[in-house]
């Protein structure tokens, strides 16, 4: 190719555009937010294009969707895709159910309102583990969650439990009012934990058999924690899951970063616990007196 003399000079002697210049910016702090000091990936490293962005956003940089996904192809990175989820609830067809309270509507007025529940297995060296949630329809928060050998009714019934000591521990009661949602398995069909409900004065609401959209949000939640924190190439794992112990670990670990660092798109782009500080700050904000007209 023949290229003029002062073509050549001019290129040598170039220095970066603009363009150049911000785009090495916004690619250290994709970096930045995927590895830690040690040089372990992040949770964030889990982010796609649209949650990157709205991290790069929170920290103070003015970037758009298309420059992150520009420049998340050139580094050849991905969010993670989430896997097919397996069916572990078994209902059962002759027990009692309460009615469906929700009607597949998981959205909440304020907090402790509406509680969803589900559990899952995960699979150890040891045998499988069962991981129980309670999460609040308000903010997305899992306010309770428990793991266990065993898939019996203390499993739902011990995540509940934490839910209300930790809603207690935090002067944010649940009172009266409140609506715990599950789908049809025998775990929450039981008596023990229909009497576990009434004793704490919550009412109890069960979806329809064999659907899982009568219990979207909790399956949603649990498809998450399988898929951020379980999967192999997980950021909160530090090698094979061997027992109980090491499930419950992770499952903290995961907890407290999706309560207080995970970005969540239904409460635009923040984290839950931020989302419930923003709602208590309004209601202890005093309004302004309106002066009546003269």
């Amino acid at each position: 190719m023949q290229v003029a003399a002062r073509t050549y000079r001019a290129w040598k002697t170039a220095q970066p555009s603009n363009r150049d210049l911000e785009d090495a910016v916004v690619i250290d702090a994709i970096l930045a937010a995927r590895v830690d000091e040690r040089g372990k990936p992040t949770p964030e490293s889990m982010y796609g294009r649209r949650k990157m962005t709205a991290l790069l956003r929170r920290q103070g940089l003015a970037v758009s969707k298309r420059r992150v996904d520009r420049l998340m192809r050139q580094l050849g990175i991905g969010g993670l895709v989430r896997g097919k989820r397996v069916r572990t609830t078994i209902p059962d067809r002759n027990a009692q159910r309460a009615p469906d309270l929700l009607e597949r509507d998981f959205t909440a007025e304020a907090p402790n309102r509406r509680w969803v529940a589900d559990f899952t297995y995960v699979r150890t060296w040891a045998g499988f583990v069962y991981v129980a949630f309670v999460i609040d329809c308000f903010s997305r928060t899992i306010v309770g969650w428990h793991a266990s050998t065993s898939k019996t009714t203390p499993l739902v019934t011990t995540a509940l439990r934490m839910g209300l000591w930790r809603r207690d521990r935090a002067g944010r009661p649940a009172g009266d009012g409140l609506v715990h949602h599950s789908d049809a398995g025998s775990q929450f069909t039981s008596i023990s934990f229909a009497e576990t409900l009434a004793l704490e004065g919550i009412a109890a609401s069960i979806g329809s058999i064999g659907d899982a959209y009568d219990n979207a949000l909790a399956e949603s939640t649990i498809g998450l924690f399988k898929n951020e924190a379980i999967r192999d190439d997980s950021p909160f794992r530090n090698g094979p899951l061997r027992t109980a112990c090491d499930v419950e670990w992770v499952t903290a670990e995961w907890v407290d970063w999706y309560n207080h660092r995970r970005l969540h798109t239904t409460i635009g782009d923040i984290p839950p616990d931020e989302f419930e500080a923003v709602y208590y700050a309004d209601l202890e904000t005093p309004s302004h007196p309106v002066l009546a007209p003269a």
